[in-house]
């Protein structure tokens, strides 16, 4: 299994290490399967889609128009 190095914030390095009793990779390992699952099942419906670019930009702006109108 290859490895991987992450960066993170001083303040949550000092809570990992508190906390030596819990896996934290499989931690990580668990909430970017989670991620990749979700962006596998994006992918699938975008090969799927019969929109074309200009169908996306006229839907993307019809979505913020409204969110604008709303909030």
């Amino acid at each position: 299994m290859p490895n991987m190095t992450l960066s993170i914030p001083d303040d949550l390095h000092s809570i990992v290490k508190e906390h030596a009793e819990i896996k934290w990779s499989e931690i990580a390992r668990r909430a970017m399967w989670v991620q990749a699952q979700k962006l596998n099942l994006m992918d699938s419906l975008a090969r799927k889609s019969k929109l074309t670019e200009k169908d996306i930009d006229e839907l993307d702006h019809k979505i913020k128009s409204g969110l604008l109108k709303r909030f």
